[in-house]
């Protein structure tokens, strides 16, 4: 049975955008894009209703590609144990009061038990000292953490 893999919006933006002349986000929309055609039929994905918000925003062409993108996935209501669980994330400053929605998206993943969280955000949710402190926080509570990634780190071993 497929891994459920929760596809956070830095992902969807990556995926869509036009190719950047910084080497670094175009390496990374690459192996995005390599991710999303190779790699993501391993698994089972999902967005959420927040995703689906995020992705609409902004400048209508680009969101209409990002809502083309996330057409047809799985998708993740906001639940009262998500609200909880962001709540406490933020509460215990593991994630800044002023970026909710990074908080929701971790607690999207944990309360519907996703295996994986896949981000480019290594400010708010992807780092080594955030991963820590969160999977500490959601395991006090009694949630088992998705694993944290981003796409070049998911998925690596073709099958």
């Amino acid at each position: 049975m497929p891994s459920p893999v929760y596809v956070e919006t830095s992902v969807i933006s990556y995926l869509t955008a036009r190719q950047s002349q910084d080497v670094i986000v175009s390496a990374r929309q690459t192996i995005t894009r390599h991710w999303w055609e190779n790699t993501r039929r391993r698994f089972d994905v999902y967005v959420s209703v927040l995703v689906i918000e995020e992705t609409l925003a902004g400048d209508p062409d680009a969101a209409a590609q990002r809502a083309q993108a996330i057409s047809g996935l799985s998708i993740l209501e906001v639940t009262d144990p998500a609200q909880a669980l962001a709540g406490k994330l933020l509460e215990q400053g593991l994630v800044p009061k002023t970026s909710v929605e990074d908080a929701l998206h971790i607690a999207l993943a944990t309360v519907h038990g996703m295996d994986f969280l896949l981000t480019w955000n290594f400010r708010h949710i992807n780092n080594a000292e955030t991963k820590a402190r969160i999977r500490r926080a959601v395991e006090a509570v009694g949630y088992e953490c998705p694993v944290i990634c981003s796409p070049e780190e998911l998925g690596g071993e073709e099958q």
